[in-house]
């Protein structure tokens, strides 16, 4: 009702926009923007003196407040003539949110204006009413001590009225005077219409939970995710920005969206949000949600005959709109363009926010966007208790099902809301039922939500969708799409869609992903095709149901794949002649397999076969040299010795897996003929003792890895053992190479040829003996990461020259110490990590000019002695920098992270960029004071840590957005006036710093409602604290407080789930343990 009341006072005022404002008429009749309310409830009262400010002032602010959508009771418009003031006047201050008094020369001499006035003060003690004065061209002074023309008007009022009503008046007067408001003549010099502005903001702000969307309050863990999204949306504050949020069905996107909104609300006069816009678009049509945006925004109703004259009309009358929209559950581009068009459609400065499950609607429309991913574990749990059991964990009866129910999830916020409510107040039994069920199949709620998306897609898209629910999770998207392309599918356009349908994900490895909620949705919709006999269905996945195919010869001819993933039982493969259809063969982890049977040659279509973690089987048989359609072959972590020369025979194998095959010692020379091999993993082969003199023939081989287990001897002609250097003529021909891994090999160095490796992407020398780079690795054009950590013999200046391609630059512990200034030719350089280069004395003046440069790691640097000036693009910095001063870091607008380390001689700090969110200051021993915090309103997390001289943090009234503080180990830190206006921190560790007894420091304890751990260890003063207030707090240490003998209130929290008090000599009372029902974690000695 709230916004039909706004809606149809804007209407009034728009309609009437170039006429005069109606006054009320002969029969008492009031405005229209009082009327809207239909009864005496108003958002705003105003209280002036009329012969001061009525026509002036009071009028301009009365005009801006109902062209804001507010309902205000101005008197003139509400009273008839001879109506008593005690009846009417008074009972609508009662009956409004805020009150606005205009305190003006003459505001004292009307017996009426104060009793309005005295009425508001009582309304504030009784009912919490907002009132914000107006100090209107007199001093606040003035009107608490009654000085001036109050003073006159008091005289005269004196014996005119009684000595209790003149008392109530001036206490009224004293109390409105100490209120926070606003003085006319300190307001930008005067200017009335600039005061008239922050007023209607204020009121606004103050009347926003009018304006806010529904959310459940069972919110957790999205306070960073706002944050996050709220930084794209201020990423250009003077431009229109739209972000999307995209991911799967019940992941959240609408909840997350609608706070957002909330947060941004009391920014905007013009808001509107649109629910469910597939699915009215398809009932209503899309001029239905056309018409709703315009009504929202204008205010008033304009009918829409189609969609082209509803683009024409927002395009020509949103132009001077600064607009707050929300457009939720978007499923195609059109409806975007129909009902936001373009940017330039708008006022500049609005925002808009998108949810839908299809990410290419946003790529389509270039807009920023935020994948919504599945929660933690344990903000699953506290989500889910908080349906299930109405609090934040599990009782000690449910823990153990209640974890194991939440792991069915996935992390979906819609099945832990729907079955922790379905699940309340019911029986153990009933739960029992519900997981094992739950193991099976999605709940069927969930399930409808999620079917959706599944219902939006073609045939093939559908059927590729249930070939990775059931069987290629964790697998390369490469191996299945032979199976795809063998069926006349269109893998690759398939797979695009899924994954812009948030339906897919594909990970670092190409390895397909998909949730546990849509896996389980792809299984049931199989076993749907027959519940009772699995052999019918067109897919088997259980090992337990593959294995009886398996032993029976149960063949169905479409049968492709055969998952016996985990299958324990198995010892041995029966004869696979029958199975000629076959393509994919998964044996993964079946730990008691020994043998395979040699009709595996007769399965003549097979593509790929897994036989990794198969830790018995030691021998491939010969007949395996005739699958010479197989495409991958992987047989990592098994005890295979040797290769059989009959692997060259497989012309057509792409992937060769054998990491960690810890008994191979060699490799056949016939390797050298599988020329379509594209990825060779031999990492962690420790017993590999040499290479065929061949290798250098693989010439498509784009992923080589020989490293990263710690091996040092078994590449005998790749890297010659005596000289520790490659051979020219292999290295050099494996042209197609894109990353590879060669670290802790013992290379001492790198042959001129690597220059050749035109594709080269990835280059990993981790820890190698490597004292420079070769002069040709500026050939590297496509090079995009270069790994040299822990490469300690590689010292003097890093040339990297010609490296145009370079994203990410790993130097750290290396003996380097400068670099070129040509440094900023590096246009692609995203980041540079130089931690532990203790021989770095600079950095070039040029880094400033690196235009894609976000993370600048630059700890325990102890040489160096000064930065340069930074760039601009900047959103991570890591410092350790021996100089009394740090650079300016003000121009650093994208900056997030701030982490200042060990500057032992730092004095003080500059001023800091306003976004940042990550603020952590460790071991500046000299470090007096920083500067005020007071702008920093997204910082998030603070750590000021073992800064020995600081005394003091300023601005913490302002860290609105502060979850996290540490002032561990600042032992004169004493002073932390204003943390208690931080209602968002839930982390607070005070542990060896100067607060004494009563955390007398931190005054308003009791305000820091979501406080949910604290930290008071090795705080020598503090004797009996009390935190009775504290009650929400979870999370309790207290180590080696010599002088602690009790804590207060300690039996009164009641959410404690992690108790430590350890150390703590003097202690001599603690309450019973048993009073803490969610207790998890008890540790109590002296």
């Amino acid at each position: 009702m709230k916004r039909l009341f706004s809606w149809l006072a804007s209407n009034f005022v728009q309609s009437n926009k170039d006429s005069k404002r109606r006054k009320a008429d002969d029969t008492g009749a009031p405005s229209s923007s009082a009327a809207s309310k239909g009864s005496n409830n108003y958002d705003v009262f105003l209280s002036f003196r009329g012969t001061d400010t009525r026509n002036t002032f009071v009028d301009h602010l009365y005009n801006n407040l109902v062209d804001a959508g507010i309902c205000v009771f101005k008197d003139d418009d509400e009273l008839c003539e001879g109506e008593e003031i005690s009846t009417n006047l008074l009972e609508a201050i009662k009956n409004s949110k805020i009150s606005i008094p205009v305190l003006s020369q003459n505001y004292a001499s009307s017996n009426a204006c104060l009793q309005e006035l005295v009425q508001m003060i009582e309304c504030t003690k009784n009912t919490g009413q907002v009132v914000l004065p107006i100090f209107y061209r007199v001093e606040p002074a003035d009107v608490r001590h009654q000085k001036g023309s109050f003073r006159e008007a008091f005289s005269h009022l004196r014996g005119k009225y009684s000595e209790e009503d003149v008392a109530k008046w001036k206490e009224a007067l004293q109390e409105v005077a100490s209120l926070k408001g606003w003085e006319s003549e300190k307001i930008a010099n005067g200017r009335e219409g600039e005061l008239v502005r922050m007023v209607v903001r204020t009121v606004l702000s103050k009347l926003k939970e009018a304006f806010q969307l529904v959310v459940t309050e069972q919110l957790v863990g999205i306070d960073d995710t706002v944050a996050n999204i709220l930084r794209l949306l201020d990423d250009n504050h003077h431009s229109t920005q739209i972000v999307g949020i995209h991911g799967m069905g019940g992941i959240g996107k609408t909840t997350l969206a609608k706070v957002i909104y909330n947060k941004l609300s009391d920014q905007f006069q013009n808001r509107s949000f649109i629910a469910d816009i597939r699915e009215s678009s398809q009932h209503k049509g899309i001029s239905c949600l056309q018409e709703q945006l315009i009504r929202d925004i204008l205010g008033r109703e304009d009918r829409v005959s189609n969609e082209d004259e509803g683009i024409r009309i927002m395009e020509s009358r949103f132009k001077h709109k600064k607009v707050l929209i929300l457009l939720d559950d978007v499923d195609n581009h059109d409806q975007l363009k129909a009902l936001i068009g373009k940017d330039d459609w708008f006022e500049r400065g609005s925002r808009m926010i998108i949810t839908t499950r299809r990410k290419c609607i946003l790529d389509y429309a270039n807009v920023n966007s935020h994948e919504l991913n599945g929660m933690a574990k344990d903000q699953s749990l506290i989500l889910f208790s908080r349906h299930a059991f109405r609090r934040d964990s599990p009782p000690h009866e449910f823990k153990s099902l209640s974890r194991d129910i939440v792991s069915t999830t996935g992390g979906l916020p819609l099945s832990l809301e729907i079955i922790g409510s379905f699940l309340c107040g019911k029986n153990e039994s009933l739960w029992q039922d519900t997981l094992k069920k739950l193991n099976k199949v999605p709940h069927k709620e969930v399930r409808e939500k999620l079917k959706i998306s599944y219902d939006a897609l073609d045939y093939e898209e559908q059927q590729i969708f249930l070939d990775i629910a059931c069987f290629f999770i964790g697998t390369d998207v490469r191996i299945a799409s032979y199976m795809w392309d063998a069926c006349g599918f269109s893998p690759k356009m398939g797979i695009e869609i899924l994954r812009l349908m948030s339906l897919i994900k594909i990970g670092d490895n190409r390895e397909l992903k998909m949730h546990d909620q849509l896996r389980d949705l792809g299984r049931e919709i199989i076993r749907q095709e027959d519940y009772n006999v699995p052999m019918n269905r067109s897919r088997v996945w259980f090992h337990e149901e593959a294995l009886e195919v398996l032993q029976r010869n149960k063949v169905t001819k479409g049968l492709k794949v055969l998952n016996l993933r985990g299958c324990c039982k198995l010892k041995g493969i029966p004869d696979l002649s029958a199975f000629q259809n076959l393509e994919i063969l998964v044996l993964a982890y079946c730990f008691q397999l020994e043998k395979i049977h040699h009709s595996i040659g007769e399965v003549r279509g097979l593509v790929s076969l897994d036989l990794s973690q198969c830790g018995k089987v030691q021998v491939l048989p010969e007949e395996m040299g005739k699958l010479k359609e197989l495409k991958e072959l992987n047989i990592r972590k098994t005890y295979i010795k040797e290769i059989p020369p009959w692997i060259g025979s497989l012309k057509k194998l792409e992937i060769l897996h054998t990491h960690n095959c810890k008994l191979l010692v060699g490799l056949p020379d016939s390797i050298s003929h599988l020329v379509n091999l594209l990825t060779l993993d031999l990492s962690g082969c420790i017993n590999l003792d040499r290479l065929p003199e061949s290798i250098g023939s693989f010439v498509k081989l784009q992923r080589l890895s020989l490293g990263r287990g710690g091996q040092t001897s078994f590449l005998s002609n790749l890297i010659n053992h005596r000289s520790n250097r490659f051979p020219n003529n292999a290295i050099g021909k494996l042209k197609q190479l894109e990353p590879t891994y060669l670290p802790s090999v013992g290379i001492q160095e790198l042959p001129q040829t690597v220059g050749d490796l035109k594709n080269l992407k990835i280059l990993d020398i981790t820890a190698s003996k490597l004292s420079n780079l070769p002069s040709t690795i500026g050939k590297l054009g496509n090079l995009e990461e270069l790994h040299a950590s822990h490469c300690k013999s590689l010292e003097g200046e890093i040339c990297i020259d010609g490296l145009s391609s370079l994203k990410l630059v790993v130097l750290s512990w290396t003996s380097i110490s400068s670099f070129p200034d040509t440094l900023n030719k590096l246009s692609r350089l995203e980041k540079l990590d130089l931690r532990g280069c203790k021989m770095l004395q600079s950095l070039p003046k040029s880094m400033s000019e690196l235009p894609s440069l976000q993370h600048l790691q630059l700890i325990d640097c102890y040489e160096l002695k000064s930065l340069p000036k930074l760039p601009s693009c900047l959103t991570v910095l890591e410092v350790t920098c021996q100089h009394r001063a740090l650079p300016q870091l003000s121009h650093l607008i994208h900056l997030k992270e701030l982490t200042v380390h060990k500057c032992k001689l730092l004095e003080s700090m500059p001023e800091l960029p306003l976004a940042i969110l990550k603020l952590s200051v460790y071991g500046c021993d000299k470090l007096k004071e920083l500067p005020s915090l007071s702008s920093l309103e997204l910082l998030s997390k603070l750590e000021i840590q073992k800064c020995h001289e600081l005394t003091e943090i300023m601005g913490l009234e302002a860290l609105k957005s502060l979850v996290h503080l540490s002032v561990f180990g600042s032992k004169k830190l004493s002073k932390f006036d204003g943390l208690e206006h931080a209602e968002s921190l839930r982390y607070l560790d005070m542990s060896s710093s100067l607060v004494n007894d009563d955390l007398v420091q931190v005054r308003d304890l009791d305000k820091l409602k979501n406080l949910e751990e604290l930290d008071i260890s090795f705080c020598e003063y503090l004797i009996r604290p009390d935190l009775s207030q504290l009650t929400h707090l979870k999370r309790l240490r207290a180590r080696d407080c010599y002088n602690l003998v009790e804590i207060k209130g300690l039996e009164k929290l009641k959410r404690l789930e992690l108790l430590i008090i350890v150390g703590c000599t003097s202690i001599e009372t603690l309450p019973d343990p048993l009073c803490f029902n969610n207790l998890n974690e008890l540790d109590i000695w002296r």
